[in-house]
């Protein structure tokens, strides 16, 4: 029970870290790490439209849905995986009937932008833990965060982990992997393809097949705590103007357009 509590206690506190430059109504969104500048733009253009303001919170999927579990107040879920929504449904944490696939991604292999690795085939028996060399590969937490287990089942199909997993240092989100890579503290990281295009300090060195891990679906849906501002919102991200920036960002959009 004391260990409940302080987990509550915890989630409003981080939550109330970003919070606290919007206004009591504004609407709250909790959104993966790797939406932040896409979905900043959409905020804007929302707000734009309807005068409604937005305060978002981006962290890596799982621990933003363990934030909602022990309290924190968000009106809307925006996953990186379609499992941590699973797990909010199965707690009644989610109004199933609002969930939306909406977006798509692709997983890429990085490197610094100065690196001198070049263009790389990722196939069946790749050899990543060699081009590494004495360096490491970056990506998220393989066993929570969705960039990092969408990582670990790519490199399993492959036939790869065994040697990989020695060279692997794992991050709290996906930014933290590309922020790694892009100061030259990693000399590898596995991302999501909008990740590494909206970093110069990052190149693309090879794209994992879409066939070698799950697809990498974003879905969103409205809280149990939603308001009624919320709804609004949720239509929004469907709307043309929402996928044209999205798209512009490097996202495959999966919802039919809402106008």
């Amino acid at each position: 029970m004391l260990m409940r509590l302080m987990l509550s206690l915890l989630a409003i506190m981080l939550f109330a870290g970003t919070a606290s430059h919007g206004a009591a109504s504004d609407l709250v969104v909790f959104a993966a790490a790797s939406l932040r500048n896409a979905l900043d733009d959409v905020n804007a253009a929302f707000t734009r439209q309807t005068g409604s303001k937005i305060t978002a919170s981006y962290a890596a999927t799982s621990a933003l849905m363990k934030q909602i579990e022990n309290g924190a107040p968000a009106e809307v879920f925006f996953s990186a995986d379609s499992d941590w929504m699973d797990y909010g449904v199965q707690r009644d944490l989610i109004k199933t009937q609002t969930r939306v696939d909406l977006l798509s991604n692709a997983l890429v292999l990085i490197a610094p932008s100065r690196s001198s690795i070049g263009q790389v085939v990722i196939a069946p028996g790749f050899d990543l833990a060699g081009l590494a060399g004495n360096g490491r590969i970056v990506t998220g937490d393989v066993r929570a965060v969705p960039i990092g287990r969408y990582a670990k089942a790519a490199l399993e199909k492959l036939g790869i982990w065994e040697k990989a997993k020695a060279k692997l240092a794992m991050t709290e989100n996906v930014r933290a992997a590309l922020t790694l890579v892009a100061r030259g503290e990693a000399t590898l990281g596995i991302v999501y393809a909008t990740d590494a295009r909206v970093e110069p300090g990052v190149k693309v060195i090879g794209v994992f097949p879409p066939d070698s891990h799950p697809p990498i679906v974003y879905p969103v849906a409205l809280t149990r705590t939603a308001g009624a501002d919320a709804s609004q919102y949720l239509s929004f991200l469907r709307s043309p103007a929402a996928r044209d920036i999205f798209e512009s960002y490097g996202f495959t959009f999966l919802a039919v357009p809402r106008t």
